[in-house]
């Protein structure tokens, strides 16, 4: 078919820059939220060197909010990005394809962006399902992906700004039949799968919580279990054999029973996933910072927490000073009045708040003071 030909055969009238604005500032919004709350989860998880002694362990909840908010926006996304194509693609097919260098760059903006939004909202809806199909590290490429991103979409605001300037305002726009009845239902839409995925993170939302993937209260002792212990080869870990050994100026090793014996603190803490859940339990165990001053650490030493896990990536992570010394992180022995089962890290994990729940390293067996 003729490029000529092939126009004509777009025959809605709601390809038109008015609806393409609307569209374009709500999914604007909802990558702006994303890409920010993407930067705080990436900033706590692996911090780099000039943030690593600044991150803050308050507020308690805030890596559920944030995260919750970035799996939230991202999925909200999804019909955005198609309502947004789906009004635009008639111009993929516009002929010459390229008419002047202001014109390249902008199809070099829309090449960018939308290779990047489509990657980065399908490799992070398989996230939240566990799910990873593909070769390549999710984390990093899911970074690096929101930059390229976001890149396209400056690129692509600079290009089309007179476009979007002129369409920006409903008084300057040209009534068309339709508009908002398509813009309603678009509405509708994100709102929806918003709603019935959400109660994953946000408790009052959990009964509409129909095709999210995690229901935070289902799993052993009423929390869900992203790897178990058979995952990690902690099954069969044995009671007497198990010891805590705590390096720093002052090396000492703990039974389990040594442990139980030193004075015991309970905190209502969070585990929140970068797949979007998060769950609260009452958490009871001893204080970080009192192991680390029995082992005569300074106050801005930061800790090494060894895992019994033999298998995955975060087996050894380590933890910053403000964590360590906050008197809600705790070296956990039982959740909700009971001893952890194994899938939660028996016999002992931490538990800290405002982290990601992948630092929250289970079969704990060694902690080294670091600096």
């Amino acid at each position: 078919m003729r490029p000529a030909a092939l126009q004509s055969s777009f025959r809605s009238r709601l390809h038109e820059p008015r609806t393409a604005v609307v569209i374009g500032r709500w999914l604007g919004a909802a990558f702006v939220v994303c890409f920010l709350t993407g930067l705080i989860s990436h900033g706590l998880q692996d911090p780099p060197g000039w943030l690593r002694d600044h991150l803050p362990s308050r507020p308690v909840n805030g890596y559920r909010i944030t995260q919750g908010l970035h799996v939230i926006s991202g999925i909200a996304a999804i019909p955005l990005l198609g309502a947004k194509l789906w009004t635009v693609y008639p111009q993929l097919f516009a002929w010459p394809p390229v008419r002047s260098v202001l014109h390249a760059l902008e199809r070099l903006g829309i090449v960018l962006l939308l290779g990047a939004a489509l990657l980065e909202v399908f490799t992070g809806l398989l996230n939240t399902l566990q799910w990873y199909p593909w070769p390549f590290p999710f984390r990093q490429t899911h970074f690096w992906l929101a930059w390229i991103a976001v890149g396209g979409l400056l690129l692509h605001i600079a290009a089309k700004y007179p476009e979007i300037s002129a369409n920006w305002s409903r008084a300057r726009a040209v009534r068309v039949p339709g508009r908002r009845a398509f813009l309603t239902g678009v509405a509708l839409s994100v709102v929806t799968v918003s709603t019935v995925t959400a109660g994953q993170t946000v408790p009052w939302l959990r009964r509409l919580d129909l095709l999210a993937p995690r229901r935070p209260d289902i799993g052993p002792q009423g929390l869900p279990v992203n790897r178990t212990a058979a995952a990690a080869g902690t099954a069969d870990v044995a009671v007497a054999d198990w010891r805590l050994t705590v390096v720093g100026p002052t090396r000492y090793t703990l039974t389990l029973a040594e442990l139980n014996a030193l004075p015991q603190y309970t905190a209502v803490l969070l585990i929140s996933c970068v797949e979007g859940w998060s769950a609260s339990a009452h958490w009871t165990g001893v204080r970080v910072r009192d192991l680390l001053e029995r082992a005569g650490a300074q106050a801005g030493a930061r800790l090494r927490v060894v895992s019994l896990e033999r298998y995955g990536g975060y087996a050894t992570t380590e933890m910053e000073a403000s964590y360590a010394r906050d008197p809600l992180t705790l070296l956990a022995l039982r959740v909700n009045g009971q001893v952890l089962a194994p899938d939660h890290g028996f016999p002992a994990r931490i538990i800290a708040p405002n982290r990601p729940g992948v630092l929250q390293t289970k079969w704990v067996s060694r902690l080294e003071v670091v600096g």
